[in-house]
């Protein structure tokens, strides 16, 4: 069965059953008003009847009937009764719409209104199956001295009644018919809104565009005309470091992204663009969505670019060493042209004394034992950018009193070796030909925190500018084509401390330029037991 067809139906079912049902209700409730109408109309006569002085007057005449009947009938014309049956306390009629019933005595049970009380109820008498009410008549004395009976035939109240419900039942008609209508047209709209597609059609379309959403790399994000997120895949929701991506759905995009990846989603762009989300650099492209020719919202696909701006780092510093090794080879190649021609002159302690001189020289010395840094991977780096400096012609040194031990896998190493290499290679860009920059990490027991300290000698930081300088995009140079984007390792550095607990700021180095120092919480090193594998060794050599 098609969608519109079980879409007609159910509306169908839900419109008849409402419209019999109410229908059913009106009807019971006609009756009960038309019922209840004729009953206080009989009342109000019977009572009217019972209370006239003319009638209870009449019961001490010779022949009562002679004034009842009449005046009973008048009423009965009046009031629109079927009749008007007066009747003394013996349940003989004084007055009746059939005269020859007059001296008879009454057809039903008198007992309930001879006690004084109402009765209200159908019966069947002479006249056939009646509504009737029965009051008693009081004498002066306030004994029962007979009875009022006003009635109307059931067959005349299902004459009123069906009158009125023919009214009923052809409205009741002409809403289900025109709640047919309704349902045919919902149907067709609906239809419309849903593509004329099929439940199996839209279970399958749906299927689809969740596996492809959560099966796709790339983090697809959407948000409508009002900058509220309508769509948020998984690898979208990883990249953003969103828990649950089913619980921002409706928030405003600026209340759950970062402000230039929020700002850049809601803008629409066309374009692709590098964007720096938490330690993330992202690449978005966005693009406006369009249905039916108008714009409904905006789109956007992110990629992780932190590996790809890390390797653009990484080959800079390879073009910059093989560039220093190639020089380095020439240079080499000229010692030994010295050396060998010292040798072939005969002047060994010359060729001896220049290899003294020179032979120590070169990009990849490595470091001292009393540098401090224990840590393999912190050594590493630091060689590296050490080596890095001097193919640009700088002096990269450890500050004295530097120390970092090897820590265990609980400690943030990946987060600092980042900081580190930020900081070094920020230092280096800001340094000229012979400068010079100083580094010194230290890790603190009290309290447990290690402490980065990078200072160098450029042209330093402006104090106006030493906020701003942690912000993206904050830079004074700009980034060549096809090079890693300027202006994102000092955000990043700043966002890794503010996200560890630490704190990054910048201030005057001694050296002339900036000093930028970064504070992580460190697990304090056991400095008992360094202490003592210090004096052991220290025992040893003596």
């Amino acid at each position: 069965m098609t969608l519109g067809m079980q879409l007609l139906l159910l509306q169908l079912v839900i419109v008849l059953t409402t419209v019999v049902g109410t229908g059913v209700t009106a009807v019971w409730m006609q009756e009960q008003q038309l019922r209840d109408a004729y009953e206080d109309r009989m009342i109000a006569v019977a009572q009217s009847v019972a209370g006239l002085p003319v009638i209870t007057d009449a019961f001490d005449d010779q022949d009562p009937s002679a004034t009842i009947q009449p005046v009973a009938e008048v009423v009965r014309r009046a009031s629109n009764v079927t009749y008007i049956v007066v009747a003394n306390d013996d349940g003989i009629r004084y007055s009746h719409p059939n005269p020859d019933r007059i001296g008879e005595k009454v057809s039903t049970d008198p007992a309930i209104p001879l006690s004084g009380q109402v009765y209200v109820g159908t019966q069947t008498g002479t006249l056939g199956e009646s509504w009737r009410v029965k009051v008693p008549i009081f004498a002066p004395d306030g004994e029962v001295m007979g009875q009022v009976s006003v009635g109307i035939l059931e067959s005349e109240l299902r004459a009123d009644f069906a009158g009125g419900l023919t009214v009923l039942l052809v409205a009741l008609v002409a809403a289900a018919v025109i709640g047919v209508i309704g349902s045919a047209w919902i149907g067709r709209v609906i239809r419309r809104r849903i593509y004329g597609l099929e439940p199996d059609e839209i279970r399958a379309l749906l299927e689809t565009r969740e596996a492809m959403l959560h099966g796709i790399r790339e983090g697809l994000v959407a948000v409508d005309d009002g900058g509220r997120i309508v769509l948020m895949n998984d690898a979208a929701a990883r990249l953003l470091e969103v828990a649950d991506p089913e619980a921002v759905l409706g928030r405003q995009i600026g209340d759950v992204l970062d402000r230039e990846l929020a700002s850049f989603i809601a803008s629409g762009e066309n374009r692709e663009t590098p964007v720096l989300s938490g330690e993330r650099v992202l690449l978005v492209h966005g693009d406006r969505v369009r249905v039916d020719g108008r714009e409904v919202g905006s789109i956007a696909i992110l990629r992780d670019r932190t590996e790809l701006e890390t390797m653009l780092r990484e080959l800079e510093g390879a073009q910059g060493l093989a560039e220093g090794l190639r020089a380095q080879s020439h240079e080499f190649a000229n010692k030994l042209h010295v050396v060998s021609g010292l040798l072939e002159l005969g002047h060994v302690e010359a060729a001896i004394a220049f290899i003294e001189r020179v032979g120590s020289g070169g990009a990849l010395s490595p470091l001292d034992e009393h540098d401090g840094i224990g840590d393999v991977e912190m050594a590493a780096l630091v060689l590296a950018k050490r080596s890095r400096a001097q193919e640009l012609g700088l002096e990269l040194v450890l500050a004295p009193g530097s120390h970092l031990d090897t820590v265990d896998d609980g400690a943030p190493r990946t987060e600092l070796l980042t900081v580190v290499g930020n900081l070094l290679d920020n230092a280096i860009e800001a340094c000229v030909l012979g400068g010079r920059i100083a580094l010194s990490i230290r890790d603190d027991l009290e309290p447990a925190t290690v402490v980065v300290q990078v200072d160098d000698d450029g042209p330093g930081i402006a104090p106006h500018r030493r906020d701003a300088i942690f912000e993206p995009d904050v830079s004074d140079k700009s980034a060549a084509p096809g090079k890693a984007r300027r202006g994102i390792g000092l955000t990043i550095v700043t966002r890794i401390a503010a996200r560890l607990g630490g704190s990054a700021e910048v201030d005057a180095s001694p050296l002339g330029g900036a000093r930028f120092t970064v504070r992580l919480p460190w697990p304090a090193p056991d400095r008992r037991a360094r202490t003592a594998a210090s004096d052991n060794d220290v025992g040893a050599h003596a």
